[in-house]
């Protein structure tokens, strides 16, 4: 009597880790075929758009296969690793099946067939990562998709021929680039490996063919001119792929450049008054433990002048025509990292003490150094601030994070010859940059939240008495 038994080989996927994401880059795995693992155990690290992740595999079982290897991009929902989860089964008992690209001819059975039960489905897991469901594992593997039969195919195909025209092979990536240049994949060309069409030979599609040349009466030699070749390219340049933090970077500000009307307005003083402060913070008993900067008092006076301002710490809601008001404040702070920039930002800054904010601000730039800022701690930021003086630079003209309508740049602090009090004197002396969205912030408001910000970085006693 036959018994058929139920799949042990699992298979999981690739989640969305980051709310919408696409895709992700396999960075690490920590795992191999043949290793054990268990129920929450990490077995890779991947990259999205907005950080690095962590994945754990959500069931027990020896590793059975690796699908991709690291460097490789994935699809979300693409399966990336095969588990054995009874691994003590006999050798040919479960094994997985491969999917046949004909369809399966109905055998006589010559006597009945008994069907075990089948085990009880073991208790839902709850989400272990931000937008991270688990679904049900697949007993089979997908199966192949059906070849194209030809019009003549003779009878032993059972009259299932169909004529069809077969589909162009090409990447998910190149299929999504060929769908954003407007490029038929049905006239390109394939040069990639089996026919597949690569991501050259779509942009080689857009480029217009070469003219014909005009005839010539007779062939004209010309004079041999000296020249000299260049080295080859290989030699000289070091091309690095665009993808993951560094990519998702890019796209999002040059969607802030061309969506959002920016200005951006400048203010210089004498921070001298603030930059004795921190000094005298450093010493608090109700700092220790925590980095006090210039940065931090930057941060409260942005964080006082909003309060002052509310209009600013706004929104453009493009899809219903609205401004919409924020009460709370998702106070950005740009971090480079060695994945790219990367803008974390500290939830209900507004209401936040100045210790409690110093807190907040040295673990989210601690954090982002490492390498392990989540995906929920980049998104809902409403204002940000890029502190482009660590690098020596005075000033500059930011970009609006997306979403948001409002950033401040903080210049290098510089001593410099100031008239204060009458007399030229050496005195601490900064520049602040404040771009906004000119849509839903005129020259007013923004102006008042640019002077507001500084007349408190010049007088730091305005925290209290404006607060």
């Amino acid at each position: 009597m036959t018994t058929v038994t139920a799949q042990r080989f699992r298979e999981f996927k690739m989640p969305d880790v980051g709310e919408g994401l696409t895709e992700a880059e396999i960075l690490k795995w920590y795992v191999k075929p043949g290793d054990p693992v268990t129920d929450g155990q990490v077995v890779c690290e991947v990259e999205t758009a907005k950080a690095a992740v962590e994945l754990p595999i959500p069931f027990d079982g020896v590793v059975h296969e690796l699908h991709f290897g690291e460097g490789d991009t994935v699809d979300v929902g693409t399966v990336i690793i095969a588990v054995d989860t009874d691994p003590g089964a006999p050798a040919g008992e479960a094994a997985p099946a491969a999917a046949s690209a004909a369809e399966p001819v109905a055998e006589p059975v010559a006597e009945p067939v008994a069907v075990k039960a089948p085990e009880p489905e073991a208790p839902k897991r709850q989400p272990v990562l931000v937008g991270y469901g688990v679904a049900a594992s697949s007993t089979k593997r997908r199966p192949r998709k059906k070849a194209a039969v030809p019009a003549q195919a003779g009878p032993e195909l059972n009259g299932r021929a169909t004529v069809t025209e077969p589909r162009p092979l090409a990447k998910p990536p190149v299929r999504k680039l060929a769908k954003d240049l407007g490029v038929d994949l049905a006239g390109v060309t394939p040069t990639g490996p089996g026919g597949v069409i690569t991501r050259e030979d779509v942009q080689a599609a857009l480029a217009p063919a070469a003219p014909a040349p005009a005839p010539v009466a007779a062939p004209v030699v010309p004079e041999p001119v000296p020249s000299v070749q260049p080295s080859a390219p290989s030699a000289l340049e070091t091309r690095v792929p665009i993808k993951g933090v560094r990519k998702a970077t890019a796209a999002a500000m040059v969607a802030s450049a061309f969506t959002a009307p920016h200005v951006t307005e400048f203010v210089t003083f004498d921070i001298t008054r603030t930059m004795r402060l921190v000094q005298e913070l450093k010493a608090d008993p109700a700092f220790a433990g925590l980095k006090v900067s210039p940065l931090l008092l930057v941060a409260k006076a942005l964080l006082v002048a909003i309060r002052r301002n509310p209009d600013v710490n706004a929104a453009w809601d493009e899809a219903r025509q609205e401004i919409v008001h924020k009460g709370y404040v998702n106070l950005g702070i740009a971090a480079a990292t060695p994945r790219g920039l990367i803008v974390p930002n500290i939830k209900d800054a507004h209401a936040k003490t100045l210790p409690e904010l110093a807190a907040a601000l040295g673990e989210l730039v601690a954090t982002a150094r490492e390498g392990r800022t989540s995906p929920g701690d980049m998104q809902g930021g409403t204002v940000t601030i890029t502190n482009v003086g660590v690098f020596g630079v005075d000033t500059g003209t930011p970009i609006l994070n997306p979403g948001e309508s409002a950033i401040l740049a903080f210049g290098a602090v510089k001593e410099q010859p100031w008239v204060h009090k009458g007399k030229v004197k050496p005195r601490q002396v900064t520049t602040l940059a404040l771009s906004f969205d000119h849509r839903l912030v005129d020259g007013e408001l923004g102006s008042r939240v640019l002077a507001d910000t500084a007349a408190i970085l010049e007088y730091p006693k305005r925290l209290m008495t404006w607060a």
